[in-house]
């Protein structure tokens, strides 16, 4: 069986299999102890729950060691040979859902060394040579999140050229600009969406970077201080695509920033979508009427048969807040541990895991959902006509008469305020009401209190202008491959 992100689950059967506690989990650490663990601390401390999904990390990671291994003499190629063809097999087993996880053997590295070493005898027992359980979940862990930045970037990607697709198909349509949520001025939905697509390509490069210090390898760093084994710590790191080794031992085994960083930049990201979903809530709402939501995004009620409930943007509203939890539980777990590793750290991958498959399923819904919103020409037109929003137009062409711009606020607020009392925009105001405020005003002014003119006066980079908005979508096509590589 397996769960949804195709993680083995474990046999439940074998947490109530306290003999198998007593006779297994002592033999790991040797001669040392001299009781067995007792069962619910074998169950408390066990990691094999969670820590399975990492099982193809830790045998590619197994693999690249018994290589690094014989290619230095420690051990022969037909033991290379031999490790390799049983971790082959095992992973074929994993993901056939044969393979039988036990929570007396911990976790997924022993669990899966236990089976290797059933399935080759003794040469199993010589794979970790030269490394520790400390630099080997270090090592998974630094693989799984370099592998879900690539998939993450590609749902990036995918969510940011369709807001591209989707901008360019409305660089014409007006709608108010808000700030303080009130009319402000006039904008391009096409522009709106730039905003979205300039929020999210900034989470890209932030997970670009990252990966670079994601990328390093802590193998070699054994249990804290290094090995006596005459290891090639840039010849593992080859072999697993890491552009660096770590430098530091104790560093290597016991830091978890990357993961802290990592976690810190899909807190962005939810951010930002939770942004963007509370636009969406707002604008398919009856009082705004600005956009819709197919049907296929959204659900009813169970009582009011009229409802569409924005469904899919709430509920990425909502779990923005629990990334930032994953966040927060990571800085935590880290703040008070001393040099080097502590088992403190067998807390630090439900959260990044949490935080992975949260910001993956939540780009994987804004991906499909954003490319299909539809929205409301004539409303998102005629919302921008209430709240005066080219009241900042008539204050520039004032200026440009040569009034000073307090002049020029104070003269517009007294026709704004006309405009409240007499419930008509500026644009409806006569040429003799405007002038009462300033003899300057002439009839070429009502060329500047349109809102397709409004717009079209902000074409300068980064305005608002269609003919800015199409050559911004151009370079953000450009900028986004590049980043993409």
């Amino acid at each position: 069986m397996t769960t949804p992100d195709n993680s083995p689950v474990l046999n439940n059967t074998t947490t109530s299999d306290t003999s198998a506690v007593k006779t297994e989990s002592s033999g790991m650490w040797g001669g040392r102890f001299s009781e067995a663990t007792d069962a619910f601390v074998a169950q408390f401390t066990a990691s094999v729950q969670f820590d399975q999904r990492l099982y193809r990390q830790d045998i590619q990671g197994s693999i690249a060691h018994a290589t690094m291994l014989a290619s230095v003499g420690v051990l022969t190629d037909a033991e290379r040979d031999d490790i390799i063809k049983g971790l082959s097999s095992i992973q074929a087993d994993i993901e056939s859902g044969r393979f039988e996880w036990r929570i007396d053997l911990e976790d997924v590295h022993m669990n899966i060394e236990h089976r290797l070493t059933n399935l080759i005898g003794i040469t199993g027992k010589k794979l970790h040579t030269g490394r520790s359980r400390n630099d080997q979940v270090a090592t998974d862990i630094r693989l799984y999140l370099r592998d879900e930045i690539d998939q993450l970037m590609q749902l990036l990607a995918k969510l940011e050229r369709g807001i591209l697709t989707l901008a360019s198909q409305h660089t014409d349509t007006i709608m108010p600009g808000f700030t303080h949520l009130q009319t402000a001025q006039p904008v391009t939905f096409g522009h709106h969406l730039m905003a979205w697509f300039e929020m999210l390509l900034r989470d890209g490069e932030r997970l670009i970077d990252l990966r670079r210090r994601v990328n390093r390898l802590p193998l070699g760093s054994a249990a804290l201080a290094g090995t006596t084994y005459p290891i090639n710590r840039e010849y593992t790191a080859k072999l697993l695509g890491f552009e660096a080794v770590c430098e530091n031992s104790l560093d290597a085994v016991s830091d978890r920033d990357f993961a802290i960083e990592f976690t810190s930049a899909a807190a962005l990201i939810m951010m930002h979508l939770s942004r963007i979903s509370e636009e969406l809530v707002l604008w398919t709402s009856a009082q705004f009427r600005f956009v819709q939501i197919p049907d296929r995004f959204c659900t009813g009620s169970s009582i009011m048969p009229q409802k569409k409930n924005p469904d899919v943007p709430e509920l990425i509203r909502g779990k923005s807040g629990r990334v930032y939890g994953d966040l927060m539980s990571l800085l935590t777990l880290m703040k008070g541990q001393p040099l080097a590793y502590n088992k403190d750290n067998q807390e630090d991958k439900e959260p990044l895991f949490d935080a992975i498959d949260t910001v993956r399923g939540s780009l994987l819904a804004f991906a499909d959902m954003i490319p299909a919103l539809v929205p409301n020409i004539e409303v998102m037109k005629e919302a921008a006509l209430r709240g005066f929003s080219t009241a900042t137009d008539l204050a520039d062409y004032l200026v440009k008469k040569n009034i000073p711009f307090r002049d020029a606020h104070e003269i517009v607020g007294k026709a704004v305020a006309l405009g409240v009392r007499e419930n008509r925009d500026l644009s409806e105001l006569t040429l003799a009401e405007l002038q009462q405020f300033s003899s300057l005003i002439e009839q070429d002014v009502f060329a500047v209190l349109t809102l397709s003119g409004s717009v079209a006066a902000r074409d300068h980079l980064g305005g608002t202008a269609p003919r800015q908005v199409k050559a911004a979508i151009e370079r953000a096509a450009g900028r986004l491959e590049a980043l993409l590589g």
